[in-house]
């Protein structure tokens, strides 16, 4: 049995990094977006409110970058049908809302990076393109948003009959 790991750990450099060229995606799309990047324990380590972003965005991207952080996985991966439990057994600190991504080197996570304001896509994009910062980093292509964002679930609801 090992008793201790080796672990790495997002700078502040490292995040201002990430920090710098999610903010320069933003600009490219057009889109004001909060951002806030995290440590591999959630910790905040670098945040910026663009001029145009909406304020509730700013308690939604850390609370992403967090939830990605401590998850290991990119947000916004859970189906609609569990948020609201998952939400509420993690005193509602955890997201399902698109837009938060570990920053993951070798399958070590070190940090997270989230945005918010856009569309769940755009958040991702922006998310990915500050962890892409790092180099190494895991872009998480593979990642299908299971969420009612983007997605077109509606809670709660079924499909129609089909009457013929």
């Amino acid at each position: 049995m090992t008793e201790l790991r080796n672990t790495r750990i997002l700078t502040l450099d490292g995040a201002r990094k990430v920090l710098d060229a999610a903010l320069a995606h933003a600009q490219v799309i057009g889109q004001p977006m909060c951002i806030a990047v995290v440590d591999a324990g959630g910790n905040l380590l670098s945040f910026a409110r663009m001029d145009g972003s909406r304020a509730m965005s700013v308690i939604s991207s850390t609370n992403k970058a967090r939830t990605a952080a401590l998850s290991g996985e990119p947000t916004g991966g859970a189906h609609a049908d569990v948020e609201l439990q998952i939400a509420l057994a993690h005193e509602c600190r955890w997201t399902n809302l698109v837009g938060g991504l570990p920053i993951r080197i070798d399958g070590c996570v070190v940090g997270a990076v989230a945005a918010g304001s856009g569309t769940g896509t755009q958040d991702l994009a922006v998310a990915r393109a500050g962890a892409a910062a790092i180099a190494g980093a895991d872009p998480f292509d593979d990642f299908v948003p299971m969420g009612a964002e983007d997605t077109g679930i509606i809670r709660g609801s079924h499909p129609a009959p089909v009457r013929g």
